[in-house]
């Protein structure tokens, strides 16, 4: 009975004290202001009802699952909408109501799952429209912009304002995939471990529908093997093999000045900082050869990129270093371990990584040369000791 009892309760991932209280103080305003205003926009003598049931529903997963793709915008618009044009329909053209009832709910489920909105509060509002009594029935489909619309709309308002305030995205965004080389190879870490060929195959086996997306679904595998690979590969980090003594760039140098740096110390990457070591960005050599044009002179902004950095900043380029920069800079910290050091470079295809402090200043540089040393260094290190060879025992001279 006790074995039995433990698998009725739901094998949920922690969640901390912290985001519970979140999600119920979420709840808690959007539901308030979603009755509110429905009630200020009616006015206290209308015959609508200004908030339904179902909403509730919605809120749960607005405010404490909103990563869920049941729970974002077109989830719960196109859900609910289509949800209650099914109901009305139902009630309308079937007079039994459980049977309306039933094919209500079994519909808007169909529809939803074709248009990609699955939104479980929507088959509450399916029921609504067919059991919710005379109140509901005189308004005709006239329920499906109000009360459905218009809740709808104000709590899916309250959610955007609400999660976005408090340092949640919504809606939420996927984990950004692994970029290659533009070819029809997978990514370097995509090549080994589990692949997304892998998972997409999994997930068709498993054939039913999972309240998390695919793409996070994809990214907290990663994860996974990222923690296992640490675990396995030792605890050097990037502070131990970085170089430290860097050569780096002003953003107002020219860039003659940087490609005099490149050659001199027969460098293929130059960190961009200003007067306080903050990396601002990087000059590499495909930079130099790819945004900019050669004559005589050396390498000079073109044409077209001068005119794309006017309209860009609203004033002309000068020609240096701030021009042709890469930004955003992929960095790295002194305590990160080579093993997530080799994923990150590996997944965006990078051939360095500065290592910024805790203020962003610049400190050191870690290369590909760098991390191949360090892990045949620890390799060499796990590696068993051979063992000896036994004596060989000369044969006994026969007298």
């Amino acid at each position: 009975m006790r074995f039995s009892l433990r698998h009725l309760v739901p094998d949920l991932a922690p969640v901390s004290p912290r985001e519970r209280i979140r999600s119920a103080a979420g709840a808690l305003l959007g539901i308030l202001a979603t009755a509110l205003v429905s009630r200020a926009a009616l006015g206290p003598e209308a015959g609508l009802p200004s908030l339904i049931a179902p909403m509730g529903a919605s809120a749960v997963l607005l405010f404490a699952v909103p990563a869920s793709p049941l729970a974002q915008p077109w989830s719960i618009l196109g859900g609910n909408l289509i949800a209650s044009l099914v109901g009305v329909t139902a009630g309308r053209l079937v007079a039994d109501p459980a049977l309306a009832a039933a094919l209500a709910v079994g519909c808007a489920i169909a529809l939803m799952a074709l248009a990609r909105c699955l939104h479980p509060p929507s088959g509450a509002v399916a029921l609504t429209a067919v059991l919710g009594g005379s109140a509901i029935h005189d308004l005709g489909y006239g329920f499906v912009l109000w009360p459905v619309g218009g809740n709808s709309l104000l709590l899916l308002a309250a959610a955007l304002l609400f999660n976005n305030l408090t340092g949640r995205t919504y809606p939420h965004v996927p984990a950004r995939p692994m970029t290659g080389h533009g070819t029809a190879d997978p990514p370097p870490a995509g090549r080994v471990g589990a692949s997304s060929a892998d998972l997409d195959a999994v997930l068709a086996e498993y054939g039913q529908v999972l309240d998390v997306g695919r793409a996070d679904l994809e990214a907290i595998l990663r994860e996974a093997q990222l923690r296992s690979y640490r675990r396995r590969s030792g605890g050097t980090t990037c502070g131990q093999i970085m170089s430290r003594d860097v050569v780096a760039v002003a953003p107002e140098a020219p860039l003659r000045e940087a490609l005099d740096l490149l050659r001199r110390h027969r460098i293929k990457v130059l960190p961009v900082t200003d007067e306080r070591a903050q990396v601002l960005g990087i000059v590499t050599q495909t930079d130099i050869l790819d945004k900019a044009v050669w004559d005589g002179g050396g390498p000079r902004i073109g044409l077209a990129r001068r005119l794309r950095l006017t309209a860009m900043r609203g004033r002309a380029p000068y020609g240096s270093v701030e021009d042709i920069m890469t930004t955003p800079v992929e960095t790295v910290r002194p305590d990160m371990t080579i093993a997530e050091a080799v994923l990150r470079m590996s997944d965006h295809a990078l051939h360095h990584l500065p290592v910024v402090d805790g203020r962003g200043n610049l400190a050191g540089i870690v290369s590909q040369s760098d991390l191949v040393a360090a892990l045949l260094a620890d390799a060499a290190e796990k590696a068993p000791e051979p063992e000896s060879a036994a004596p060989v025992l000369a044969a006994p001279n026969p007298a």
